[in-house]
């Protein structure tokens, strides 16, 4: 059974320094009090860091030990976002290079997703024709950009690039906008629930908006599961039957579209996944992702849920799915 992951991550040195030294304060690398190095956000930390995001050997050892082919590598948050043109460019510049760099060097184990200074849409269109020509079978975009909705219509012409092609995009969540006054610094909560409101209100957005419908050959992918996405898919129909705003748009069920979107398999209980796929309609919808090398990332256990599914279905989700969404 090919195992690919299509939810894992990489950065660079480069990156980091770049980011300490450009991003005016918006966001620091320093220790918590358990002495971890973390990225922080306005004085919350979010994203701790470890080794195995810029040690592609270290990478390849863990795959190894859990049994999967190939990784689909990806930048996480803050991703390049929090720069001015040249800046932002650079930083996507920088990850995407080394990527490519590591998928020549590897074929038979690494593919990429491209990072792309979303704020500068031209900017952004030419990296991304740049980042194709170089190998990446896909974009990564955060769930927010610097606090601007995805929906935003600055982001279309990007969008328009993305869609004509055709490209699987995984929408990835970061810091929520208002994650000071949700008190989020209290018992390191980003990641928990933080996380999951950001892809949640991205979706909630993307699905009411009609945006969908506009860029009909997006291959979304929302992280994590959907978020709370399955748990919310009969709320999210019931307020288009009552509440007019959410249904200002879209004549058909919100909960259709859950179906015409994909999901991967970082969730950490058997019934979220069971759930995932139910509302997703198929476990075709559905792509095996651990989230390496997070502190929450977990090949080994993201992948023994999949196993646990019936044969055919395991086969689908563990690769065969993504061989499909990503031409491989």
């Amino acid at each position: 059974m090919t195992v690919i992951d299509i939810h894992t991550h990489m950065l660079t040195l480069e990156f980091l320094e770049l980011m300490r030294r450009a991003s005016g304060g918006k966001y620091e690398i320093k220790k918590t009090k358990a002495g971890q190095d973390t990225i922080w956000h306005h004085g919350v930390p979010f994203m701790t860091l470890f080794s195995g995001m810029w040690d592609y050997d270290e990478r390849i050892r863990a795959m190894d030990a859990a049994k999967v082919d190939v990784a689909i590598v990806s930048l996480t948050s803050p991703n390049v976002y929090w720069g001015d043109r040249a800046t932002s460019l650079k930083a996507a510049q920088i990850v995407n290079d080394s990527m490519a760099e590591q998928q020549r060097a590897r074929p038979d184990r690494i593919r990429w997703f491209a990072s792309l200074p979303w704020q500068f849409a031209d900017a952004a269109r030419a990296e991304l024709e740049r980042a194709i020509g170089n190998g990446a079978v896909g974009v990564m975009v955060l769930a927010n950009i610097d606090g601007r909705d995805l929906t935003d219509p600055g982001f279309a012409p990007v969008w328009q690039a993305i869609d004509k092609l055709g490209l699987p995009v995984l929408v990835h969540p970061t810091a929520p906008q208002g994650v000071r006054d949700l008190h989020m610094d209290e018992f390191g909560l980003v990641p928990p629930v933080g996380f999951m409101v950001d892809t949640t209100l991205a979706f909630a957005r993307m699905i009411y908006s009609g945006f969908i419908d506009t860029y009909p050959k997006l291959k979304l992918i929302a992280a994590h599961g959907g978020a709370t996405l399955p748990y919310i898919a009969g709320r999210l129909d019931r307020c288009h039957e009552a509440i007019p705003a959410c249904a200002e748009v879209i004549k058909d069920k919100p909960s259709t579209y859950l179906q015409r979107i994909w999901y991967d398999t970082v969730v950490y209980d058997q019934r979220a996944l069971e759930l995932c796929i139910a509302v997703a309609g198929s476990d075709e919808r559905v792509l095996y992702g651990s989230d390496y090398p997070h502190n929450l990332g977990d090949m080994v256990g993201c992948l023994a849920r999949v196993n646990a599914l019936k044969p055919a279905a395991a086969k689908r989700v563990a690769g065969k799915n993504a061989e499909k969404v990503f031409g491989l």
